[in-house]
């Protein structure tokens, strides 16, 4: 028998042919796993987020409950670098501390940091108000936390976790982005009514029952409601909407409900129900439905369902288009919060201490939290999720309208969302102009930053929107 004469040349040669062939095995039984770990995955997460009977709410404690409770519900976006979170709450306020440890949380079941979480809420009122920072004050000077006091909201801290890592086993891939848009027809209305001397002459608050005042034109709001749906092929997995204005219809009722926003979520998630619908409340701060809503209950009902034919319309003019991880980005901003003058820590430590009933009925402890935190040297982070040709940004406080407004027009071609009511610790947030102007929503009262945040905002917003 003849012998090879570089037997050594074979074998290397059988070798690679051998592993070749192992490789090509490898990848012919199991292309559709290594396209699942290289791409793009969400994952959903959905919990109950109703106070029970006896807890306190921001305004009430809970008496009784209602056929649609609270929510706290939201997306996990996998394979665009570490996780990124976005969750929406149906309580009034998240807000300081309370807002850290929600970010913190979720980031913890999630995989990520917190600088990729982005929590907001949709600030219906009878809902629950959250900031661990006034109940520290409060339970360190002696006095009941009331509205403040956190079991609660620690146990939904526990449900939220629980669900995040449940959800993200179950993962479904992400191939498409789908973006549509639509005006929401007699929803929201401008609450601040100005005179002739250019000054606030009264405020339409969300149930307004002067004739007079409903009566006035809508003024300045953003009609457009804005939908980012995320799929999974032919399935829609998850649509975040996006709508501003303030999300009463009638409230101190002692029952924790969603109102009409939840309403006209509940019904769409009834016409499309293989997605999860996700609200945010946009930059509503100066809107509300009083022009049309004169607190009567029928009320929440045909505000639900104004809302729920703009989602609808918005749904049906929604163009898809494949998603890449490249095409998926998120940046952070980093800004301080210029304080109001109004807020100064000695008169507040006294107003505590004194038992003072105005420190209490508006929200000293709160105040007092969010002005130490701003004296600590805390930066507020702005952020923007990039996806495709979508921007969404995510901003604190009861924003006004003119910041979602000026944001689009930033960047007319590109689909910008805007979600405020994150960290709840600067309460009202106006445009300079408005704090000259006077009004409910600008006061000491309501608004604890000065008028220089239009300029540190509309900054930040403006480096988002134009980084590449």
């Amino acid at each position: 028998m003849s012998r090879p004469l570089f037997p050594c040349v074979r074998r290397g040669l059988l070798s690679f042919a051998g592993v070749l062939v192992l490789a090509m095995t490898f990848l012919a039984a199991a292309p559709r796993g290594l396209a699942a770990e290289s791409g793009l995955r969400v994952a959903v997460f959905d919990v109950d987020a109703t106070p029970p009977i006896g807890a306190d709410m921001a305004y009430d404690p809970v008496t009784n409950s209602w056929d649609l409770g609270l929510r706290a519900r939201g997306v996990v976006l996998l394979g665009a670098g570490e996780p990124i979170v976005l969750a929406a709450v149906d309580w009034i306020g998240i807000g300081n501390e309370g807002y850290d440890t929600f970010r913190a949380t979720l980031a913890n079941a999630a995989g990520t940091v917190p600088s990729r979480v982005a929590v907001h809420c949709l600030h219906q009122h009878d809902a629950p108000d959250c900031d661990f920072g006034a109940e520290r004050i409060l339970t360190e000077a002696g006095v009941s936390p009331v509205s403040y006091e956190g079991t609660f909201a620690r146990e939904t801290l526990r449900r939220l976790e629980r669900a995040i890592r449940l959800a993200l086993p179950r993962a479904q891939p992400l191939t498409h982005l789908g973006l549509g848009s639509a005006a929401v027809q007699e929803v929201a209305s401008n609450r601040r009514i100005l005179g002739p001397d250019g000054k606030v002459r009264a405020v339409r608050y969300t149930t307004c029952t002067d004739p007079a005042l409903r009566a006035e034109p809508a003024g300045t709001i953003d009609p457009q409601v804005s939908l980012i749906s995320l799929w999974n092929g032919d399935q829609p997995v998850a649509v975040l909407s996006y709508y501003a204005t303030h999300p009463q219809s009638y409230y101190r009722t002692g029952i924790p409900n969603p109102d009409f926003p939840g309403v006209a979520r509940f019904l769409r998630q009834l016409a499309v129900p293989a997605a999860l619908h996700v609200h945010f409340n946009g930059a509503g701060g100066n809107l509300g439905a009083g022009k049309y809503n004169d607190g009567s209950k029928e009320n929440r009902g045909l505000l639900a369902e104004r809302l729920a034919d703009g989602l609808r319309r918005a749904w049906e003019s929604t163009r898809r288009e494949p998603l890449t991880a490249e095409a998926v980005g998120w940046q952070v901003d980093a800004v301080s919060l210029p304080v109001s003058t109004n807020l100064v820590e000695a008169e507040l430590r006294a107003k505590l201490k004194a038992r003072e009933g105005a420190f209490f009925l508006s929200g000293g402890a709160a105040k007092l939290s969010f002005l130490l935190r701003q004296q600590a040297g805390h930066r507020t982070e702005i952020s923007c999720l990039r996806l495709g040709k979508a921007r969404l940004l995510h901003l604190p406080g009861e924003l006004f309208v003119e910041y979602q407004l000026a944001a689009k027009a930033m960047r007319p071609d590109l689909f910008v969302a805007m979600a405020a009511y994150g960290d709840y610790g600067p309460g009202y947030i106006g445009t300079r102009i408005a704090y000259a102007e006077g009004g409910y929503e600008t006061s000491p009262a309501a608004s604890h930053v000065s008028p220089d945040v239009e300029d540190v905002l509309l900054g930040s917003v403006r480096r988002l929107l134009t980084t590449p």
